[in-house]
């Protein structure tokens, strides 16, 4: 229904959603959603290859900040220590 009306011009700028398991269908295409992730609204742009999809799989619910541990923590080390030990360039020399 307000797909519908969407179309028609009714309503402007993007539909709100709860349902993350709704659809996409082709009349769809061109239109922007903002799908809820959980806590927030994400905005979602429907192109031709989301038909047949969930709006659901283009909002993220989990926020990946990066894996950790020893190993990642050895590294950065490494790669702060080769940058410490790589020669500036000489500004004059040409």
């Amino acid at each position: 229904k307000k797909i519908e009306q969407a179309k028609a011009g009714s309503i402007s700028g993007s539909i709100k959603t709860w349902s993350r398991d709704s659809m996409v269908f082709p009349e769809m295409v061109g239109m922007s959603f903002q799908v809820h992730q959980g806590k927030e609204f994400v905005t979602v742009k429907v192109i031709e290859e989301m038909v047949g999809h969930r709006l659901g799989e283009f909002a993220p619910t989990r926020k990946f900040r990066k894996h950790g541990g020893r190993m990642q923590r050895e590294l950065e080390a490494g790669q702060v220590a080769a940058q410490e030990q790589a020669p500036a360039p000489k500004e004059g020399a040409r």
